[in-house]
């Protein structure tokens, strides 16, 4: 018994395929993925799956092919930082490839009449289409809300790399511009600002123990942001200086925090796209919100 293969065809379906699995792990991971690299791991993941075909290997060696082909989309859509980060992303994948191939698999056996409708090119890329809209919907993990990063403060030819904390408390905003604030300690703040005469920004804050009060904040050019492995570059963002220091180390070994994130910022940046009040709200009375200002 001979099977006709259409290879377009093939190729088509297992590239938009890939396609739709890269965009969901790039959607988990800050959108740090150009586009151009996505198409191009879809496609290399698309023609490694051709050659299971086309070469007259063994089983075993057609197997061990496929997993390298998927394996070898990642460093190519996305800029992989060591072992730990290819295994992380390598883990979302598998995820995602599993819910879409168990969903594919679900609807065949539940449908069987229209079964020949769902198979065809059409069929497969729609349904594909769906449920990568419908799993976009859905946060891979809660990390952007609390946790521990490393975050990289660039100003100029300074460069100072602390440990962060990812904290949900944290709801600072500068009042203008609507843009999240992360709190540095103090001891950053000068290893990167000469001391004296510079402008600054008010930001309003209350917190416990200490009902309102006013932080000094700052625009710091370039905050890199990495969290297990993944790195993210942001512009333009504001800190404001905590006059107490964070958290000071329990034993002598371990590193301190000296930077609370806002988790706003991951979360916009995972959207691709601003705040709207990071755009919108310049020199609007609305920026005056002390009482939200939380931390």
């Amino acid at each position: 018994m001979g099977y006709e293969l259409y290879v377009d065809s093939l190729f088509l379906v297992n590239f938009v395929m890939n396609l739709y699995i890269l965009m969901l792990v790039d959607r988990s991971t800050f959108q740090t993925a150009k586009r151009g690299r996505l198409l191009t791991g879809a496609a290399l993941g698309g023609g490694i799956y051709l050659l299971m075909f086309i070469l007259n290997l063994p089983v075993a060696l057609k197997l061990l092919l496929g997993a390298a082909g998927s394996v070898g989309m990642l460093p190519v859509a996305f800029s992989v930082r060591g072992l730990r980060s290819l295994l992380k992303l390598l883990e979302k994948m598998l995820v995602y490839s599993f819910c879409m191939g168990g969903a594919l698999i679900f609807l065949l056996r539940s449908f069987p009449v229209r079964e020949g409708a769902l198979t065809g090119i059409f069929g497969v890329l729609g349904l594909g289409g769906i449920f990568f809209l419908f799993l976009g919907r859905f946060p891979w993990e809660s990390r952007t809300e609390s946790g521990f990063c490393r975050a990289t403060l660039v100003k100029g030819e300074k460069k100072v790399t602390v440990s962060a904390l990812i904290d949900s408390g944290n709801g600072l905003v500068e009042p203008i511009s609507g843009k999240p604030v992360c709190v540095v300690d103090e001891e950053v703040f000068r290893s990167l600002w000469e001391s004296g005469g510079q402008l600054y920004r008010a930001i309003p804050y209350h917190s416990i123990g200490k009902r309102k009060g006013i932080l000094e904040g700052y625009l710091l050019p370039e905050l890199c942001v990495e969290i297990d492995g993944v790195r993210k570059l942001f512009h333009d963002i504001y800190v404001a200086v905590s006059p107490e220091t964070i958290s000071a180390a329990d034993v002598p070994e371990a590193e301190s925090i000296k930077m609370i994130m806002n988790p706003r910022l991951l979360t916009e940046a995972k959207r691709g796209r601003p705040g709207k009040g990071q755009n919108e709200r310049k020199y609007d009375i609305k920026g005056g919100n002390t009482g939200k200002n939380e931390i």
